[in-house]
């Protein structure tokens, strides 16, 4: 078991932060490697050609530890989510009469991409809404996903968990299920890698991407992409002269190339190098790695467990333990103001996220069964 690991973060210790969903907290030694990245360009005399790929090469290695994947060259730096998906959404070879399964209110930068397809292509997107009643919310919710898949299926494109509440989806079973019927599957690992674990060699998604300054722990405005084969051969959406083949020598890019860099290389957003936030990611992954993502589960659903069970005592709706994730969840309120919940949250500087009709509650290994159990207190009186 993990102990907390406040002491490498500089929260305030007047403040309860229970909302990594919305932004993590910056590591000490992320902050420290931002600001050396930031003096190097002082002198850019000492920045020489090859580290324009050293500090990706290392990056992309650390994040295929993270989620197992085993050939870094199909992971790639991007600076958002949207730029990810539109790397998918661009080759995604969809027509009319086809569609994309999607869960009902998910991130919008996992939605607007198949949106655009559909209108422009004739596609359907099929947003799969959860069941109404709260008794096995989560298991009839899945069914309902795996039940959309059909022969006409191209993609499913959802999170390994619900951003809203941490319904967790079962990937193994829709990975299944995709491959009965020839889709693909697309994940939005944002709300999830980092902190749940995530298995490439198992899941075999064909995409996966997830933004940095969330749960990985890193910057904003960075990101990581996993490409499957099946974008091998695609078309990125911007020509960046460092994903072409040769690149390295910059005497001779005048000569242009019409190869790209092996792998999924093609998709790397141009100057992926960013000399300041690929260090400081760099560093976030490789502190997960030393935790062990495991870990994090396994920490976050202990200092959870009693706060979880007072709240469900006091009447508020929590997802089963076995339908949800430990380091995010949603509290439903059950018919309580929540405008009087929010204002007195913030009196007490308890911070979380008011996301449709529930509370998220989103702890790392900052927290500790405390601060939940503040939080647990003050909704239950």
């Amino acid at each position: 078991m993990l102990t907390c690991k406040r002491s490498a973060f500089s929260l305030s210790k007047r403040s309860t932060y229970l909302n990594c969903g919305y932004m993590s907290p910056q590591l000490k030694d992320v902050e420290k490697a931002g600001l050396r990245s930031l003096r190097r360009k002082r002198n850019p005399g000492d920045i020489k050609p090859e580290d324009f790929f050293n500090d990706t090469e290392v990056l992309r290695k650390e994040f295929a530890r993270l989620v197992n994947a085993p050939d870094p060259k199909r992971i790639v730096v991007v600076p958002s989510v949207s730029y990810g998906m539109a790397n998918v959404a661009r080759n995604l070879g969809i027509g009319r009469g086809q569609n994309i399964v999607i869960a009902a209110e998910q991130f919008p930068s996992n939605y607007y991409p198949w949106q655009r397809v559909c209108e422009e292509t004739g596609a359907q997107i099929k947003a799969v809404a959860p069941p109404d009643v709260l008794a096995g919310r989560g298991k009839t919710w899945n069914t309902r996903i795996l039940e959309a898949i059909d022969s006409n299926t191209k993609a499913v494109a959802l999170g390994n968990v619900h951003w809203v509440d941490g319904t967790l989806f079962d990937l193994l079973a829709i990975r299944k299920r995709t491959r009965e019927v020839g889709a693909l599957l697309i994940i939005d690992g944002t709300q999830s890698v980092g902190a749940l674990p995530f298995d490439v060699q198992s899941i075999q998604p064909d995409a996966l991407v997830c933004a940095g300054y969330k749960w990985l722990l890193g910057p904003y405005s960075i990101g990581l992409a996993y490409y499957g084969e099946y974008f091998d051969n695609g078309t990125p959406i911007e020509e960046s002269w460092m994903n072409r083949a040769g690149s390295e020598n910059f005497s001779r890019l005048s000569q242009y190339n019409g190869d790209y860099q092996p792998g999924a290389l093609r998709y790397e957003m141009g100057e992926h190098s960013n000399f300041m936030l690929v260090p400081m990611l760099q560093k976030s992954i490789l502190q997960l790695n030393r935790w062990g993502v495991a870990n994090i589960q396994e920490y976050c659903g202990h200092i959870t467990h009693e706060a979880v069970n007072l709240l469900r005592e006091k009447g508020f709706w929590i997802e089963d333990e076995d339908a949800r994730s430990k380091h995010l969840f949603g509290i439903r309120l059950q018919g309580r103001d929540a405008e009087k919940i929010k204002a007195l949250l913030q009196k007490n500087n308890i911070f979380v996220s008011f996301r449709g009709d529930a509370i998220r509650v989103a702890p790392n290994v900052y927290n500790t069964d405390k601060d939940l159990k503040k939080l647990a207190t003050l909704l239950s009186r």
